[in-house]
């Protein structure tokens, strides 16, 4: 089930309605109701707001900053480093995956 349709489905059970009762206070069809809450619903901002303050619920967004997408820390050690040593760490990387490979390629 989609987050919003689960955001729908939800409220409109903790507001103790049906989704008949839900579609009257919407003017709309029960099934339409059916369809906000159908995994994979993607509804508007708007229709979920609109939806959320029928079954007596409000909507709060709230946007949060992604994790970054590589390893700061690890990122900075190596950008420290000398071209010399980031030669020697990636040889040393190399080896140590060629070393793991060849162990298991021994049990398959």
């Amino acid at each position: 089930m989609s987050e919003a349709a689960e955001v729908i489905r939800s409220a409109r059970i903790r507001s103790g309605l049906t989704q008949a009762q839900l579609a009257e206070r919407l003017r709309t069809s029960q099934s339409a109701v059916a369809r906000l809450e159908r995994p994979g619903a993607n509804p508007t901002v708007a229709t979920l707001r609109r939806a959320l303050a029928a079954a007596d619920h409000g909507l709060k967004l709230d946007a949060r900053p992604r994790p970054p997408s590589v390893d700061l820390p690890q990122l900075l050690r190596h950008m420290r480093m000398t071209p010399a040593e980031r030669l020697a760490a990636h040889e040393a990387a190399y080896d140590n995956m060629r070393a793991m490979l060849a162990g298991s390629a021994g049990h398959g």
